[in-house]
C-alpha cells in the first residue's frame, strides 16, 4: 500500500491497528510499553515476533525529505481505544519504497514504514534484562526489506537476547540532497540515516519492555547496512551512548559525495518529477505533493546511460558536515571513531564494480579518484625505493581472478583491514573472511552477499521487496548455528568466543603482532559434527595493497 498523504484518521487507524481482547483476558505475547499494548506472534515454541512496531512519525506530506519526527506516542496511545484493545502486531508492516534492483524497475512499499520487527524469547519482559542486536539491512540504500531477513530461528536457537530489525527510508526518499538543506527549513540531509539514529533511540527508551537491556545493545549490518554501522561509529558528535558494540559484514568504501556534488541529480530528479521550474522551495514543495509512484520513475531516470550530468547517479549517504564530519577512512585512522568492541569481515570473493579494465572499474566506483592515484595504485607499492606492481599478473591463475581481487581490495574487501588495523590499537578486535558460497547461484565462489543465505533459512532477495527461501541441507544448518552462535555469543558477552558451539574454532583475536581472522565454511565432508571453519593469517600482500588503497582513496570514502 502506498501513503501519499499525511492526512489519516483516526477511524482508519484503529480499523488497520487494533482489535478487541476481553477484558480481563491474559496473553502470553502481549508487550505493554506504557503507551501502548502489541501483541506478538510466537513463530517457534522459544521465539516471539513483534512486527512493524513504529518508532517515529509518518514521514509523509511536509515531512518528506526530512530528520523523522520522534514518536508521538499519545497519537498511538489514542488509537489504542479503551481498556482491554491492544495493536495486533503480528504480521509484516509495509516496508519502505523500493528502488531497481537491476533492470527491474522500483516503487512497491510505503513511505509509512519507519518500524521495527522485535524478536524475543517467549515470557521476556521487564526486568528479563537481555541483551540486544539491531540489525541494519542492506541493499545499496536503494532497497531491502527486513521481512527478507528473519531472526526469530536466531531466538529460538539462543533464547537469551533480543533482536531488532529496523525499516529506514531508502535512495530519493532517504537520501535526496540540495545545498539549500544546510537550512533545516527546506529538509534535511541523510534522512535516512537519521531514521536509524531515531530507530536507536526508540530502542534506548522502549526495549526494555519487549525484555532488552537499552545498556547492552549491539549494531549489526551487511553491505549497506555495513556502511551504515560504520558511520554509527563515526557519529561521534552524539551526546547519548545508543550501542555498545558492533559487527559489519562487508562494508563498502563508498565514496560520499558532497551537496554541491548531488545538486545536479536533484535538478534532474526534479525535473523528471515534474517539479523543474522554480526555486529550490517551490520544487521541494512541489516533490512534497506528487505521489511515491511518480517519485520512484523519476528516481530511476537517472540511473540510465544517457543521464551524464554528473557521475554520482545514485542517492545515498552524502557528506553533511552535520553528522558526517569526516570521511570514513582518514577519521578512522586518525582514532575517531567510538572505542567499542568490534567483528568485521567480508566474503573470499567479493566486489561491488565492474569494468572493461581495472582503471574503469575504480573510477565507476569512485569518480572522484585521479588518474595519478590508479597509476599508483597499480604500477608501485609502498617502498619507493623497490617498486612493485600491487596486482602482479603473475600472481594469479587468471587475468579474471586479477580483476576480481583489485576491484573487490578497492570497494570493499579493503574495510576489512583498514578498520581492523586501527580498531585493534584500541579495542577488542575480530575478523573473518566468509568462505562459503549460496549453493543457489551460479557462482564458484562466495560473493558479496553470500552469508545472508546462509544466516536466515536461505534467502535470496528479489525485486521490489521479494524474497526466496530455500531449505537448507544438515549440514548447511549445521554451518549456520556456527554462525548464530558466534554472532550471538559477541551480542551477550562481548566475545565470539565465551559461548560458541562446541566444535566451533576458538577464534583468535586481531592485532598488531598476531593478524588473525577466522575463516567460516561448513564441513567439506558433509560432517554435521565437525566445523570446517579454521583460523588463517592475514596475508602480508593484503595487508600492504590495503594500506595503499587506503592512502590514495582516502578523501572521498
Amino acid at each position: 500500500m502506498l501513503f501519499t498523504s499525511s492526512i489519516y484518521s483516526a477511524a482508519q487507524l484503529v480499523a488497520n491497528l487494533v482489535f478487541q481482547v476481553p477484558f480481563g483476558s491474559r496473553h502470553s505475547n502481549i508487550i505493554d510499553t506504557g503507551y501502548a499494548r502489541y501483541l506478538g506472534n510466537q513463530t517457534f515454541p522459544n521465539a516471539v515476533a513483534y512486527l512493524g512496531i513504529p518508532y517515529a512519525e509518518p514521514p509523509v506530506g511536509d515531512r518528506r525529505f526530512r530528520a523523522p519526527a520522534p514518536l508521538d506516542t499519545g497519537r498511538i496511545a489514542y488509537t489504542q481505544g479503551l481498556n482491554g484493545d491492544v495493536i495486533d502486531a503480528r504480521s509484516y508492516p509495509d516496508f519502505c519504497v523500493q528502488g531497481p534492483l537491476g533492470p527491474t524497475p522500483g516503487g512497491a512499499g510505503s513511505e509509512d514504514c519507519l518500524k521495527v520487527n522485535i524478536y524475543a524469547p517467549v515470557g521476556a519482559k521487564q526486568g528479563s534484562n537481555l541483551p540486544v542486536l539491531v540489525f541494519i539491512h542492506g541493499g545499496g540504500f536503494t532497497f531491502g526489506n527486513p521481512r527478507s531477513w528473519p531472526f526469530d530461528h536466531w531466538v529460538e536457537q539462543s533464547p537469551n537476547v533480543v533482536i531488532v530489525s529496523v525499516y529506514y527510508r531508502l535512495s530519493s526518499f532517504g537520501f535526496m540532497a540540495v545545498p539549500d538543506f544546510r537550512d533545516p527549513k527546506f529538509g534535511d540531509f541523510n534522512a535516512g540515516l537519521q531514521d536509524q539514529i531515531e530507530a536507536l533511540r526508540w530502542v534506548k527508551r522502549y526495549i526494555s519492555k519487549f525484555g532488552g537491556n537499552p545498556n547492552q545493545v549491539t549494531i549489526n549490518g551487511q553491505s549497506s547496512g555495513a556502511n551504515s554501522v560504520q558511520f554509527h561509529l563515526l557519529f561521534t558528535g552524539l551526546r547519548e551512548k545508543l550501542f555498545h558494540a558492533a559487527i559489519a559484514q562487508s562494508t563498502p568504501r563508498r565514496p560520499l559525495p558532497t551537496p554541491e556534488q548531488q545538486a545536479p541529480l536533484f535538478d534532474f530528479y526534479a525535473q523528471k518529477a515534474g517539479c523543474g521550474l522554480g526555486s529550490v522551495a517551490k520544487r521541494l514543495a512541489c516533490l512534497r505533493s506528487v505521489s511515491v509512484s511518480t517519485l520512484a520513475r523519476a528516481q530511476e531516470a537517472a540511473l540510465a546511460p544517457t543521464y551524464t550530468a554528473t557521475p554520482y547517479k545514485a542517492f545515498q549517504p552524502i557528506f553533511d558536515g552535520k553528522i558526517l564530519t569526516e570521511y570514513p577512512t582518514p577519521a578512522v585512522q586518525s582514532g575517531h571513531f567510538a572505542k567499542v568492541p568490534l567483528i568485521i569481515g567480508s566474503t573470499t570473493n567479493e566486489t561491488l564494480t565492474n569494468g572493461p579494465d581495472i582503471p574503469a572499474a575504480w573510477k565507476s566506483f569512485c569518480p572522484g579518484i585521479t588518474g595519478s592515484d590508479v597509476d599508483e595504485l597499480l604500477d608501485v607499492g609502498l617502498d619507493s625505493a623497490s617498486p612493485r606492481i600491487l596486482y602482479p599478473s603473475s600472481s594469479f591463475a587468471s587475468e579474471d581472478l586479477q580483476k576480481q581481487t583489485a576491484m573487490g581490495d578497492f570497494s570493499i574487501r579493503c574495510t576489512r583491514t583498514i578498520m581492523a588495523s586501527e580498531y585493534s590499537k584500541l579495542v577488542p578486535t575480530w575478523t573473518y573472511r566468509y568462505n562459503q558460497r549460496n549453493p543457489t547461484e551460479t557462482s564458484l565462489g562466495a560473493e558479496h552477499s553470500a552469508e545472508n543465505w546462509m544466516m536466515f533459512q536461505g534467502s535470496n532477495i528479489g525485486p521490489n521487496g521479494t524474497v526466496t527461501f530455500t531449505p537448507l541441507k544438515p549440514v548447511e544448518k549445521a554451518f549456520a548455528s556456527e554462525l548464530i552462535a558466534y554472532w550471538l555469543s559477541f551480542v551477550r558477552t562481548g566475545n565470539p568466543n565465551t559461548l560458541r558451539l562446541r566444535r566451533s574454532p576458538f577464534w583468535g583475536g586481531y592485532g598488531k603482532w598476531q593478524r588473525l581472522r577466522n575463516v567460516l565454511q561448513q564441513n567439506q565432508f558433509g560432517y554435521t559434527s565437525r566445523s570446517g571453519s579454521y583460523l588463517e593469517f592475514d596475508e602480508n600482500p593484503e595487508t600492504q595493497r590495503c594500506k595503499v588503497t587506503g592512502s590514495q582513496t582516502s578523501q572521498e570514502n
